[in-house]
């Protein structure tokens, strides 16, 4: 069985293992890894900025243990913020696959791929300082907040195990939280790991995870609807399928166990600050009450209605400054309401629509939206209303091109009125080829003229 991180680095980690990492253009055996970074970054404060996720996941193999702090950069940061991000993480140098990627007065080191064939490996830098790992948090729209884990908490929801015959694909960018939990998860099980590239379509996507065989397969909620809507979903056959970083409501869930009933089907609930809380594998969608309070490696508990973790996974600070945890908690900013024994997730705090001074979350009418069988995806948004504030706007995807548009219409709008409160039932309804999604893969929220 492969040994826990915190025994020792990330690299003492994947000793004897032979798995694969496959991006879309190049494929790495970690049983052949060389060194892929020439400086000595010993002690080094590192800002990692790749533009390919093969490169990124190696150089965060080789500067564990080595370097004193890893700053991973998602693929997005505007380079308007690295300025600010550099002084606030101390950075002393810029790794990258590509020296047009260097920052002005920053020393830069070059990433590169191991060469084919070589034998013996060149020596790896000696392991002799503990590293930070510090990730960037999402929903911010100006210079991006960081916070600061430690490799023993982002690992601490992997149990290593033996993995004959599993690999892993994921739909996240493993410059992000989710996609590095899923990094993590296949390098401590020494399994393969098929990684995504956002300059690829999503049915060239599918074919590469279905010609790598792949058994165990995650991405939001969002990512699997678009998968749903592919006819190229017929070349893969996951035998596990997981959500995380959105609501995964119950119509996606029982769309997927409709689409690959052999696959076992979990939702996780995991935040970039309070790290992973939960995983839900009954096939329905909240969680159980008995969560809240239970004790365990995490501590859960609701305030004010909104979700609150404390355990060892959460990250420890943010960089620069800022109250993250309130007696070790941390308040992941989700709503939660109870509904007998169950809790269901409402939406976040600052996503509110206020409609004459009624509070709506549009994830609420996007779950009674979706159950409609003609339904692939929707978005509930609030559009300023001299009157109300706002008016509750409805963006639908269908689940196929249908000619009964105005049936549909009349549907959902009247399903809607049987289980939401008038205020609730959208004020405008319209459909529309697709929705646009984040970098991370969620629901895009935020457009101008838009309250969400």
């Amino acid at each position: 069985m492969p040994p826990r991180p915190e025994s020792g680095t990330l690299r003492a980690a994947l000793a004897g293992s032979s798995a694969t990492l496959l991006g879309r253009h190049a494929t790495v055996s970690l049983s052949d890894m060389d060194r892929v970074i020439a400086d000595d970054l010993t002690g080094a404060h590192v800002l990692l900025r790749t533009r390919d996720q093969l490169h990124a996941a190696l150089a965060l193999i080789e500067l564990d243990g080595v370097a004193a702090r890893i700053v991973i950069a998602p693929p997005d940061v505007k380079p308007e913020h690295l300025p600010a991000v550099i002084e606030r993480a101390s950075i002393d140098v810029v790794v990258g696959d590509d020296p047009a990627l260097a920052v002005e007065k920053t020393g830069f080191a070059l990433a590169t791929l191991p060469k084919p064939g070589a034998v013996p490996p060149a020596p790896c830098h000696t392991p002799t300082c503990y590293t930070e790992w510090v990730l960037f948090t999402s929903g911010t729209t100006g210079i991006p907040k960081m916070v600061v884990h430690s490799l023993q908490g982002l690992t601490g929801a992997i149990a290593p195990r033996a993995a004959s015959g599993i690999t892993w694909g994921t739909f996240y960018d493993i410059r992000r939280y989710g996609g590095l939990q899923i990094l993590l998860r296949a390098l401590l099980g020494h399994a393969n790991l098929v990684l995504s590239d956002a300059e690829e379509e999503l049915a060239d996507f599918l074919g590469r995870l279905g010609r790598h065989g792949v058994t165990h397969l995650t991405g939001t909620p969002s990512h699997w609807r678009r998968v749903l809507m592919s006819p190229a979903n017929a070349l893969i056959a996951p035998g596990y399928i997981r959500l995380s970083g959105e609501i995964a409501d119950q119509a996606v869930l029982d769309s997927l166990k409709v689409r690959f009933p052999d696959a076992a089907i979990g939702h996780a609930y995991a935040s970039t600050e309070a790290g992973v809380g939960f995983e839900v594998n009954d096939g329905r969608e909240g969680f159980p009450a008995a969560l809240i309070g239970a004790p365990g490696p995490v501590e859960i508990k609701v305030m004010d209605g909104a979700l609150h973790l404390r355990s060892s996974r959460t990250a420890t600070q943010y960089v620069g400054g800022g109250d993250l945890m309130q007696d070790g908690w941390v308040d992941t900013g989700d709503m939660v309401e109870q509904r007998g024994e169950r809790f269901y997730f409402a939406g976040r705090k600052g996503g509110i629509i206020n409609v004459g001074g009624l509070k709506i979350h549009p994830e609420e009418i996007e779950a009674v939206i979706n159950r409609h069988p003609g339904v692939r995806m929707s978005r509930v948004f609030g559009r300023k209303n001299p009157i109300t504030g706002a008016i509750v706007v409805a963006e639908v995807v269908l689940a196929a091109n249908d000619n009964a548009q105005d049936d549909i219409r009349k549907e959902i709008l009247e399903t809607c009125r049987q289980m939401l409160p008038a205020f609730k039932v959208p004020a405008m309804l319209r459909f529309v080829p697709c929705l646009e999604l984040t970098a991370g893969g969620k629901l895009s929220r935020f457009q101008e003229g838009r309250h969400a």
